[in-house]
């Protein structure tokens, strides 16, 4: 493995000369965003195909509904389609070849940060045009037919289409981001004997769970242990069950988040559409145990948004909570950017990014958070005052700062 740090438009340059090797390029994927910058699209992916015309260049742009899918001849026409797709503001760059995998992201300063993989044999390139859209985790893999989202023939039920969408984005992210924590040091090197530990708080019937298991100790050979928590009884026994029929080393228990007792600190927190305050319940958690990761999908924003409502907004912003529609985004906003500010302000480096919605909630955001991550240290004292002002301002108080300033008592 290998890293580079170098300016964007060398960084750019490098990803250019990938995409447009016809030969080499596996497939590349375009997503995330810049500090302030929004790219037409909410990701992009490429690889060349071979049609009767010759090797085509393939584009599949996504907005937030469906796919939009071009073509264009290998030459001039593929290398003006390559340049309109990097000069979108995009994030985060990932891109296989025959016989390496490259990740860029771009940083605040806009510098480009390289990490590479060389793979230990060349692959080949399926330059099949009609190909089924590659995934982290086939639809035939155990998991999901465990999981009771597969048909008798292995495929994917209509009504769980939606879910897989779901499972696949956050193995992307998931993916990126332990890639990412390992390479700078923050997440520690997994083995048999001390396998890296997950708990999902609030994890239900454990689509996500199970997923993130599978992905990692099957597609990446990470040795993993999940532990799931959730207050439902009904929940434990069908995950027990699952977990026991895929093999996998973990274990669920029935109890509130807040009162998650766990033998050792876990490497990796998730937290996905936990309800209102139970995703700072969650956070919470993660801090006390300094969690090197933190991966969570906020869901319904209750609390600000009762506080807004019955709190006077500072001028000139009375517009921003007149009308309940917009008072109850803006609380969403307010909401998931002042826990980005407390964890920054306790030592993580945290991005907050658009993550698919389900069928069941049409919540879309997630905090990836990293601790001790490039860019934390030196920045709690900037994240606690622009804190300080905003919650000043708006006379608010999170729920996330009552839990983090909340002395300790011993064990719960």
């Amino acid at each position: 493995m290998s890293s580079t740090t170098e300016s964007l438009s060398e960084g750019l340059a490098r990803v250019r000369s990938l995409l447009l090797d016809p030969d080499g390029l596996v497939r590349a994927v375009a997503g995330g965003r810049r500090k302030g910058m929004q790219p037409a699209w909410r990701r992009v992916e490429m690889r060349w195909v071979d049609l009767k015309a010759g090797r085509h260049l393939q584009v599949t742009s996504y907005d937030a509904t469906q796919a939009h899918v071009a073509n264009h001849v290998e030459g001039d026409a593929a290398a003006a389609a390559a340049d309109a797709v990097l000069a979108e503001p995009f994030g985060n760059w990932h891109v296989e070849t025959t016989t390496a995998v490259h990740q860029m992201r771009v940083t605040k300063k806009l510098d480009a940060i390289t990490h590479t993989r060389q793979r230990s044999e060349p692959v080949a390139a399926d330059r099949g045009h009609d190909r089924e859209k590659e995934r982290l985790l086939p639809a035939d893999d155990p998991v999901f037919a465990a999981l009771g989202m597969t048909d008798a023939q292995g495929r994917i039920k209509p009504t769980r289409q939606a879910k897989y969408r779901q499972v696949e984005e956050f193995l992307r992210i998931l993916d990126a981001a332990i890639t990412d924590a390992m390479q700078g040091g923050r997440l520690r090197k997994a083995t048999a004997d001390d396998p890296l530990r997950i708990v999902d708080l609030g994890c239900g019937n454990g689509y996500l769970t199970f997923s993130a298991a599978r992905y990692l100790g099957e597609q990446r050979g990470l040795p993993v242990r999940v532990t799931g928590v959730d207050v439902k009884e009904q929940s434990r026994e069908h995950n027990s069950r699952v977990a026991a029929e895929l093999g996998l080393d973990a274990d669920f228990v029935v109890g509130t988040i807040a009162g998650a007792d766990l033998a050792q600190p876990p490497d990796v927190v998730l937290a996905l559409h936990a309800c209102d305050t139970a995703t700072d319940e969650a956070l919470a958690r993660a801090v006390a145990w300094d969690a090197p990761l933190v991966l969570a999908a906020p869901c319904c924003h209750h609390d600000i948004a009762a506080q807004l409502r019955s709190g006077e907004p500072p001028a000139p912003y009375a517009s921003l909570t007149k009308d309940g529609i917009l008072r109850e985004r803006f609380a969403d906003t307010l909401t998931d950017a002042l826990r980005a500010l407390l964890l920054r302000g306790r030592g993580y480096r945290v991005d907050v990014v658009e993550f698919v919605e389900s069928k069941h909630t049409p919540r879309n955001t997630l905090l990836r958070a990293v601790r001790g991550g490039q860019g934390a240290r030196g920045r709690s004292g900037d994240a606690q005052r622009e804190y300080d002002e905003l919650v000043a301002g708006w006379r608010i108080r999170p729920r996330l700062a009552e839990l983090l300033d909340a002395p300790k008592t011993g064990e719960e």
